[in-house]
């Protein structure tokens, strides 16, 4: 019997945008100071499976948890400043495709990320 791997690759084909003036939550006795949020939302695209990566955006004397992997439940967590959210938006908007890695053999490399792309290249729309 073959275990399954402690790792999730999924297309984020959706993302939400929530702003707070401050909201207060434990992560495992870490209680971090948000002010923005970025759920990720996607299909894995050898199960179609749904996952969700939610990206919080901390005030800048909060602590910070460590990234929260849930793959029982196809969802992770990870944490930036709120100085990071703008580009994090950013790269959102403007690259396709894009993907949410789980990690939960190593969850410090919780991510996402683009594919490679010639240098040079910006939009092609312009």
């Amino acid at each position: 019997m073959t275990q399954a791997m402690p790792v999730a690759v999924f297309e984020i084909k959706q993302y939400m945008v929530i702003f707070r003036q401050l909201e207060v939550r434990d992560f495992s006795g870490v209680e971090a100071k948000i002010r923005g949020i970025v759920r990720c939302t996607g299909i894995k695209p050898d199960t179609h499976d749904e996952f969700r990566l939610d990206v919080y955006f901390l005030t800048l004397d909060s602590p910070v948890p460590n990234p929260v992997v849930e793959l029982e439940n196809n969802s992770g967590a990870i944490f930036f400043p709120i100085s990071d959210m703008p580009a994090f938006i950013d790269v959102l908007r403007n690259e396709k495709p894009i993907y949410g890695h789980l990690r939960g053999d190593r969850p410090e490399w919780t991510s996402i990320t683009t594919t490679n792309e010639p240098v040079g290249v910006g939009d092609e729309d312009e």
